[in-house]
């Protein structure tokens, strides 16, 4: 759209509020100018919101009964039942999700949505309420995949994510705070970000659309309706909208679709190799021509990589014909796959541009941590972590003689994210430390939060 007609709307638009002080009578705003109708997202919109559902869920909670009613002779004494009592808690508009197939009801939305949902409730845009089964979910990707049984719903096409540029339009719909639907648009800021530590598999679309918290869930389309992404998450370090929002592309999310209906859950797979971006060190030392691709720094014997002939020191600068510029990327492409899909590696060894093709594998068993996988954890203990909010990788016991103690841990610190990516359990922990490089772990304890690098 022309330059000059864009600002010419909007004086006609800032001209009409001062009508009423020129003009005894008030005159309506023209539909048209030099023949052109006045730009509108309203025709696309009505197409598209029906298909953003409001999704609340309710969760059963035990409650805490007084310690006198737990004592035995109390109980004895005057004959109390043994009961475990629950409440049901209502946690109303969580967030959202967007119809994705109209004919089987299926609706995709965040996992942390619904995460630990003992019911799912979806309310549509004409009011009807109705109960979600929920088919299956990717905490990894923070992507689920829910199903409603109604007639005459509404679904978005879904766009190629990949033909996104940077400079595109894009409007967020959801329905932020039970506040009924809502609407804000933008441009595709960046594409592509990772590393942000928000999720495990990170390849977001950044948006400066308005995404608020309860827009979790929704859909980022197009300016011809057609669904580009799910909106996710905010950037905002004072708790506000800072205009930094970010999508999962549509291609992302169909993929990872895929698999949880048929499957409940993402069966990943393991290429075998460990690998790290090119500096310009690296660049001279490799004599390579090329700016961007990632380094094979170790390959895992008897792995998808080592059977089809990648080596260490190889240069990773595609896979699957989509070109490579770091170590991120090549992880959330091998955690798109399932176990026994083929994937096309091109790469350079000595100079010479090679094309491999390998299977994806089983993942290996993860090594207990603190045994051999890493020598700066020797001597701590490690499990699982949901204390409160805090989830991830909790320090259990530090032997005050270790590496650790004398770098500040101390029992009770949580490892939120080790190497820049997001840790919930130990298996992932396993997943992204190197014996052959420094730990940076992410540290919460209590209410603060810090980075370590143990070396």
């Amino acid at each position: 759209m022309n330059y000059f007609f864009i600002h010419r709307i909007k004086f006609i638009l800032l001209a009409s509020l001062f009508l009423p002080f020129y003009s005894s009578s008030y005159a309506a705003l023209p539909g048209y100018i030099d023949g052109e109708v006045l730009p509108s997202l309203a025709p696309m919109l009505e197409k598209s919101m029906p298909a953003v559902v409001n999704i609340s869920t309710t969760k059963n909670v035990n409650i805490r009964e007084n310690p006198l009613l737990q004592d035995p002779f109390f109980k004895h004494f005057f004959q109390l039942p043994k009961q475990q009592r629950q409440q049901r808690q209502q946690r109303n508009s969580l967030g959202s999700g967007v119809i994705i197939d109209s004919q089987q009801g299926l609706v995709l939305t965040n996992n942390h949505v619904i995460d630990k949902a003992d019911q799912i409730m979806v309310t549509l845009s004409d009011g009807r309420q109705l109960n979600a089964k929920l088919l299956g979910t990717d905490p990894e990707a923070d992507v689920a995949v829910i199903q409603i049984a109604a007639e005459n719903l509404t679904e978005l096409p879904i766009a190629n994510s990949n033909k996104l540029k940077v400079g595109d339009f894009v409007v967020a719909i959801g329905n932020p705070f039970g506040l009924g639907q809502t609407v804000t648009s933008g441009i595709v800021s960046a594409l592509g970000r990772t590393g942000l530590g928000i999720e495990g598999y990170e390849d977001f679309i950044q948006t400066d659309a308005s995404i608020n918290p309860g827009n979790s869930g929704g859909a980022l389309v197009n300016l011809r309706g057609e669904f580009v992404g799910m909106n996710t998450a905010i950037l905002a370090p004072n708790g506000g909208n800072v205009g930094i929002g970010f999508a999962i592309p549509s291609n992302m999310a169909m993929t990872l679709k895929e698999a949880l209906v048929e499957h409940g859950e993402v069966k990943r797979g393991l290429l075998g190799v460990s690998t790290q971006d090119l500096t310009p060190e690296l660049i001279k030392a490799f004599d390579l021509k090329i700016r961007r691709g990632a380094v094979v720094s170790k390959v895992e014997g008897n792995s998808a990589a080592d059977l089809a002939g990648i080596e260490p020191g190889d240069i990773i600068v595609s896979l699957n014909g989509n070109k490579i510029k770091g170590s991120h990327q090549i992880r959330n492409i091998i955690g798109l796959l399932q176990i026994g899909d083929e994937i096309d590696v091109g790469l350079i060894r000595a100079g010479n541009v090679k094309n491999i093709t390998a299977q994806i594998g089983k993942p290996k068993q993860p090594q207990l941590i603190g045994d051999s996988l890493h020598k700066t954890l020797e001597g701590t203990i490690l499990t699982g972590s949901q204390r409160g909010q805090v989830e991830g990788v909790l320090f259990a016991a530090i032997d005050k003689t270790s590496y650790a103690w004398k770098n500040g841990l101390r029992p009770g610190d949580v490892i939120v994210s080790a190497n820049r990516y997001r840790v919930r359990n130990l298996d992932q922990l396993s997943q992204v430390v190197d014996p052959r490089r420094a730990l940076l772990i992410n540290i919460q304890r209590g209410s603060e939060a810090f980075f370590l690098v143990l070396k």
